[in-house]
């Protein structure tokens, strides 16, 4: 007679996290402030502050802006702030930098309003094969919340693990 076959990760303690789960929907914005720049090297002063004034900042409702300057012109801070001060009424969230730069803040700000208590003393896989941009630095951010915690911590799939971190008896 054979035996049953026991899908032995369905009954075992091992616990996963995935950091797509948690992706804020949602659409991601670049916003260029080049285009607002005297030959797209040199900001005057008056030129940009009519630019930021006419324009239309209520497209980026529930948007995810991350502010830059593509261009090679040093530009100066308050520039960029007062892009952010027009945005941040309608945008769900704004910085400057790039949008790497915006899934980072995300992932932080995300990570630390989620109760891990779920995962102490638990062996925990940090699911891989992410189909949304999920920053390395959203990873190191997961790896500071669970290693305190979980007795062990691995990366990838169930089937196919990379073992990152395992607590000291």
């Amino acid at each position: 007679m054979a035996e049953e076959i026991v899908n032995r990760v369905a009954t075992s303690k091992l616990k996963t996290f995935d950091l797509e789960e948690i992706y804020p929907d949602g659409k991601r914005v670049l916003f260029d402030i080049k285009d607002w720049l005297f030959q797209e090297i040199i900001l005057k002063e008056t030129d940009f502050r009519a630019s930021v004034k006419n324009h239309d900042w209520s497209q980026y409702k529930n948007t995810f802006v991350a502010i830059t300057c593509s261009a090679d012109a040093i530009i100066p801070s308050w520039a960029f702030m007062l892009v952010a001060a027009e945005l941040t009424p309608f945008a769900n969230k704004v910085v400057i930098g790039n949008l790497e730069l915006l899934e980072t803040v995300l992932y932080q700000e995300l990570l630390e309003f989620i109760d891990f208590r779920d995962f102490t003393d638990a062996p925990v896989i940090i699911k891989g094969c992410a189909n949304k941009p999920i920053p390395n630095a959203a990873y190191a951010f997961l790896i500071g919340k669970l290693q305190p915690i979980a007795k062990s911590i691995m990366f990838g799939e169930a089937c196919s693990t990379v073992p990152l971190y395992k607590a000291k008896k």
